[in-house]
C-alpha cells in the first residue's frame, strides 16, 4: 500500500487534480478499417454515431496500427513497438507496463470490456491494472455473438436464452460508468464486432435467437449489419454519458485494431476497397480515428498528422496527469486534442511479425504519408503506388524520393539491435509460440 501511495503521489506531481482531469473511454473495433466509416468517405455502412462524434469532435486522418489484433493490443496498451515486447501471437508478457497501471496509479477507477486475447491466466488483466474485466476470449475460447460464452473477472458465464455478446459486453460498459460517475474512470473498451465470423445480429432480418455456435449462418452481407450494431453500441454509451452529464468532460478515443478482413469488399470515395488485413500496406495498417472531448476539442476539425498505435498511451499519461515512464516509442497527441501544435510525427515505424514462426520472419518498415522503406530495400512511392504494387529501386532513385530514401534508412537504422534477444529465446523455448496441447484443448471447448 505504500508503495502503491508513493506511486500515485510521485504521478501527479505537476500534473492534474482530479477535478480537472477528464474520464476516458477508449473505444477500438476490431477487424474495422478506414474506409467503413461514412466521415471518413466510406458509402458501403451508415456509421450515424461515429459520424456524430466525429462532426463534433476530432477526425485523424492517418492513424497506422499493426496489420493483426495482437500486435496492435500489445503497442496500444504499453505504447512501445512491437520490436521491444512482442513475444508471440496472443500473449502480453508479464513484466510490460500498461496504461491499466498506469491509470490505476493516477487514480482512475480502471475497466476493461470486449475482447482480451492477451493470456490465460485468470488474473492477468487486474495484473495489467484493470479493477474489472468483462471479456471474451480470457481463459477460453467460446463462441462470441449469439449465445456467448464471456467472463467477469475470470468468472464463466454461459448465455443460452438468446443473447448477443456484444450487447452485453456494451451493457457492462454502461453500468460500469454507472457505478463510476462520481469519480474518474478509465474503460478500455476493444470491441468484439465486427471480426469474423460474420453471422446476424439482433437487428438483422434473419436474426435467430436459438443459434449456437461460430459456423452458423455466416455469410459476408452480415458485416454490414455488424457495422451498423457496433455503431449502435457506441451511440448507446454516448447516450448514457450524455444523460449522466458526464460527456462534456469524458475523452472519448475511437479506433480500429487493423484493416478489415479480406474477405470484405467496401465502396470507398467512389470506388472498391478491398480488405486488407494482415497485410503492411495501407488496407492493413490504416484505420479509423476519432477523439471527442466537448470541453476541450473544437468541432469538427480534420487532423493530418501521422499516429501510431505507440501514441495512446502517452495521450492517456497527459489527459490523467501522469509521467509518461521511461522508454516509451509513442508521442502524445494531447496537444492536437487542444488545438494546439504538438511534436507530431515525421514518420511512422512497423517490425510485424505476428505469429512468430520458428525463422522468426520479420516485414519491418518505416514511413511517412508519401514513401515507404522496407527494411529488405524495397521502396514505394505511396502517392503513386499506395497499395505497393511497384517496388522501386533506392539506387535508381532521384531528388525527393532519394532524399526519403534516406531519411527512412536513417530511420530503419535506429532500430537494427533494438529487439531484445532474450524474447525470441523465450519464444523458442516456448515451442515456437504456439499453445500448449492441454491448453488447446481448453480453449476449444
Amino acid at each position: 500500500m505504500k508503495t502503491f501511495l508513493l506511486l500515485l503521489n510521485l504521478s501527479l506531481i505537476g500534473g492534474l487534480a482530479a477535478a480537472d482531469r477528464p474520464n476516458v473511454v477508449l473505444i477500438m473495433a476490431d477487424d474495422f478499417g478506414y474506409e467503413c466509416v461514412q466521415a471518413n468517405g466510406g458509402e458501403s455502412y451508415p456509421t450515424p454515431n461515429l459520424d456524430k462524434l466525429a462532426a463534433g469532435g476530432l477526425r485523424f486522418e492517418h492513424c497506422h496500427v499493426q496489420p493483426l489484433c495482437t500486435p496492435t493490443r500489445v503497442q496500444l496498451m504499453t505504447g512501445r513497438y512491437n520490436i521491444r515486447n512482442y513475444l508471440s501471437f496472443g500473449k502480453l508478457p508479464k513484466q510490460e507496463t500498461t496504461f491499466g497501471q498506469l491509470m490505476k496509479q493516477a487514480g482512475y477507477a480502471t475497466g476493461i470490456c470486449g475482447k482480451w486475447q492477451l493470456g490465460a491466466e485468470p488474473d492477468l488483466p487486474q495484473h495489467f491494472g484493470f479493477d474489472e474485466a468483462y471479456l471474451w476470449q480470457h481463459t477460453r475460447r467460446p463462441p462470441r455473438y449469439a449465445n456467448p460464452g464471456l467472463e467477469h473477472n475470470a468468472k464463466p458465464l454461459d448465455f443460452q436464452h438468446g443473447e448477443y455478446g456484444p450487447e452485453l459486453v456494451n451493457d457492462f460498459a454502461l453500468d460500469f460508468i454507472t457505478r463510476h460517475q462520481t469519480e474518474s474512470f478509465f474503460l478500455y473498451y476493444p470491441m468484439i464486432l465486427t471480426h469474423d465470423p460474420f453471422q446476424p445480429t439482433p437487428d438483422s432480418p434473419d436474426w435467430d435467437p436459438t443459434t449456437q455456435g461460430e459456423k452458423a449462418k455466416q455469410a459476408n452481407k452480415h458485416f454490414a449489419d455488424m457495422t451498423v450494431f457496433m455503431d449502435k453500441m457506441i451511440g448507446r454509451l454516448v447516450a448514457k454519458l450524455e444523460s449522466l452529464e458526464l460527456s462534456d468532460n469524458t475523452l472519448i478515443l475511437f479506433l480500429g485494431d487493423n484493416g478489415t478482413s479480406t474477405k470484405i469488399t467496401s465502396r470507398y470515395q467512389g470506388a472498391d476497397y478491398h480488405g486488407g488485413k494482415g497485410d503492411t500496406s495501407r488496407r492493413g495498417t490504416h484505420v479509423p480515428m476519432i477523439a471527442s472531448w466537448p470541453r476541450v476539442i473544437k468541432p469538427g476539425v480534420n487532423d493530418h498528422r501521422l499516429v501510431s498505435s505507440t501514441d495512446f498511451l502517452p495521450t492517456l499519461c497527459d489527459a490523467a496527469g501522469v509521467s509518461v515512464p521511461p522508454q516509451m516509442d509513442g508521442i502524445s497527441f494531447m496537444p492536437e486534442l487542444k488545438g494546439e501544435k504538438g511534436q507530431g510525427r515525421d514518420w511512422l515505424y512497423t517490425w510485424y511479425s505476428p505469429r512468430q514462426k520458428q525463422d522468426l520472419k520479420v516485414k519491418e518498415c518505416a514511413f511517412t504519408q508519401q514513401h515507404k522503406l522496407y527494411r529488405d530495400g524495397s521502396f514505394y512511392d505511396l502517392v503513386k503506388d499506395p497499395d505497393e504494387k511497384h517496388p522501386l529501386t533506392v539506387a535508381d532513385l532521384t531528388g525527393e524520393a532519394a532524399q526519403a530514401a534516406a531519411k527512412l534508412g536513417a530511420v530503419l537504422e535506429q532500430f537494427k539491435d533494438a529487439r531484445p534477444h532474450e524474447l525470441d529465446e523465450a519464444f523458442i523455448q516456448s515451442g515456437g509460440g504456439k499453445e500448449p496441447k492441454a491448453q488447446r484443448k481448453k480453449n476449444k471447448k
